[in-house]
């Protein structure tokens, strides 16, 4: 059986790779119970660093909107050029929520 894919970068989740469940709206804005998708969790990272939780449920709830976010598209172009477990800290501070 093949890994499955990280929507967000294209790359392939590895078993022994870092990664998590992203609820699409998130759950403090009505998304309890909604769509999730599976993330390595540097790309996780990358998108709470990003965006609050008010974006991503007002503008960013599908995949299409977050890879068309001009910082998420910098990230998963740089990302891409990683192996598909690479992980490292996510620079800077989180977004406040």
């Amino acid at each position: 059986m093949s890994d499955p894919i990280c929507p967000l970068c294209g790359r392939p989740i590895p078993p022994d790779a870092r990664q998590s469940m992203h609820h699409l709206v998130p759950r403090l804005k009505g998304g309890k119970g909604g769509p999730t998708v599976l993330l390595h969790q540097i790309c996780h990272n990358e998108i709470h660093a990003t965006l609050s939780e008010a974006d991503l449920a007002r503008a960013y709830h599908t995949i299409d909107a977050l890879r068309a976010h001009p910082r998420l598209a910098k990230f998963i172009r740089w990302v891409a050029k990683r192996p598909p477990g690479f992980h490292s800290k996510t620079p800077g501070p989180r977004r406040r929520r």
